[in-house]
């Protein structure tokens, strides 16, 4: 069977047969930004937003999505992650946060999604949290940086 999930005669899709594969350490690391005006970059860093702290929640909003991304995306298989980190920094240059995923399996399948997926609700989560200050804050840059483990090898992305 492919990598890939394919749809069968019907057009229905299928999940990936994983089944064969060998089981081995496999992580995956993703980024994103949220950038906004430097008044809401301050508003945060003082911690005076009305729903609370917003890094601090953004980060478990991130991991709680890691561990559920076979729930949100169709196909994904549910995997026992063996970590899951999510770091939120405030960067006055962008001006903005930038947040970033680690996540690691002992599996028979990547984690490339529950990276992109931790990184993707993390930055929701922190637009959703300062929106009543700042509706022009944009979500840009979500993508994989790196991935180790599995058949297809390592992969890094370009700088």
């Amino acid at each position: 069977m492919s990598e890939l999930t394919h749809l069968d005669r019907t057009g229905a899709a299928n999940m990936v047969d994983v089944g064969e594969k060998a089981v081995t350490a496999r992580s995956a690391r993703a980024e994103g930004a949220v950038v906004m005006q430097p008044e809401t970059v301050a508003l945060i860093r003082r911690g005076d937003a009305k729903k609370g702290d917003v890094l601090g929640t953004a980060r478990l909003a991130g991991i709680m999505a890691a561990k559920r991304t076979h729930e949100l995306i169709p196909l994904c298989h549910p995997l026992l992650l063996t970590k899951v980190g999510v770091e939120c920094t405030l960067d006055d240059a962008l001006p903005g946060v930038r947040v970033s995923a680690e996540v690691a399996v002992s599996g028979q399948t990547g984690v490339e999604m529950e990276a992109l997926t931790a990184v993707s609700v993390a930055c929701l989560t922190i637009y959703d949290m300062a929106k009543a200050v700042d509706r022009a804050m944009r979500i840009e840059g979500v993508r994989l940086l790196a991935k180790s483990g599995g058949r297809s090898g390592d992969y890094r992305a370009e700088p």
